[in-house]
């Protein structure tokens, strides 16, 4: 993967010559959350926030700019002040008019980290989103069936993957996201991020989640309930990934203040490296899937049941490529490895739901 290499030192330098533009503000910041890019995915939001990006204006001269009444900005500006993307950075009173200049809080956000590789035959599968073990087994077996598709993976959670398939970075996405208000999986991010778009969600697995704590669980954590105590230590997951998401409403729930958790900022990637940081006493517990648990011989909790589904564009999932993925989900060998982890329920993988 060659195209990554040097991915980490540019970004570095990008964001160093950034600052010294501009030393007051954050220069890049990380498009992380599900209500900043709802927020973007409205065009209008989207040219204020550029507008903004290149130097501050008031209401009126984001109007004129954009040809829309004040009143009309004021209502977006909001918004996007809401979800942290834009603030106040001067107030000047003249002739008794009060006028507030707005500014973007960064001047460059970024939304996606995955650079493309050049694929003239286009049998690349770039797939974006939440990490999966099964996931590494899927790309193993389609590379078995047919050598001249490559399914390569990058593990950065179900929103950002959702946001990398909507600026056309990946093919496909990977996500296990829960609408509480509808109690479904998935479906009501699709349709939020992609109303404009024939969408095709794949089940690939059910998978089980919970608590992963050293063999023996010798500080007898319970439940979610332990996670306040302050002689725990917790590996947490990646802000965006739906694992962490999961949490913090479970914590919100409990009335567990998020700060009052030891080793909450202490972010990581995938389940493997939570379940590491358990087995090697950097933390105490973790939340993550059964299987991961299981490779570094854990103590599980298990707490609750979810659906992981590929989430494929229209027009991506009817290119030839992806006949060699769709074979592989229904043959017989990968459920069978796939089960061989733990956790997985594969009695619905396959199952397509078109949008």
């Amino acid at each position: 993967m060659n195209y990554l290499k040097n991915y980490g030192k540019l970004l570095l330098t990008v964001k160093e010559n950034f600052n010294k533009i501009n030393p007051e503000m954050n220069s890049i910041e990380h498009i992380r959350t599900y209500e900043q890019v709802k927020t973007l995915a409205d065009p209008r939001r989207l040219a204020i926030l550029r507008l903004l990006m290149a130097k501050p204006a008031t209401l009126t001269q984001l109007g004129r700019a954009l040809g829309e009444h004040p009143a009309w900005i004021r209502h977006h500006l909001k918004l996007l002040e809401q979800a942290g993307l834009v603030e106040i950075s001067d107030v000047q009173i003249s002739g008794g008019y009060v006028e507030k200049y707005y500014r973007a809080r960064a001047q460059a956000f970024l939304v996606q980290e995955m650079i493309l590789p050049d694929d003239p035959e286009g049998r690349t599968i770039l797939l974006l989103g939440s990490h999966d073990l099964a996931l590494q087994l899927l790309a193993q077996h389609i590379q078995q069936r047919d050598r001249g598709v490559n399914l390569l993976t990058l593990p950065v959670g179900s929103l950002e993957g959702l946001t990398a398939l909507r600026q056309g970075t990946s093919q496909i996405t990977g996500c296990h996201l829960l609408d509480i208000d509808s109690g479904q999986y998935n479906l009501p991010y699709v349709r939020h991020f992609f109303p404009d778009r024939p969408m095709v969600l794949v089940t690939l697995a059910h998978r089980e989640q919970g608590l992963m704590v050293s063999p023996g669980n010798p500080r007898r954590i319970r439940g979610l309930e332990d996670l306040g105590r302050q002689d725990l230590v917790l590996a947490n997951r990646n802000r965006g990934s739906g694992t962490r998401l999961w949490l913090d409403r479970q914590l919100s729930q409990s009335g567990i203040p998020a700060q009052q958790i030891r080793g909450y900022e202490q972010e990581m990637r995938t389940h493997l490296d939570v379940a590491e940081a358990v087995l090697q006493g950097r933390a105490d517990v973790g939340l993550g899937l059964y299987a991961a648990a299981r490779h570094y011989h854990l103590e599980f909790i298990p707490l609750f049941q979810e659906r992981y589904d590929l989430v494929i564009p229209l027009e991506q999932y009817e290119q030839p490529r992806m006949i060699p993925l769709f074979e592989v989900l229904q043959s017989g060998g990968f459920r069978q490895a796939v089960q061989g982890l733990g956790g997985y329920d594969m009695t619905h993988t396959g199952e397509q739901i078109h949008l």
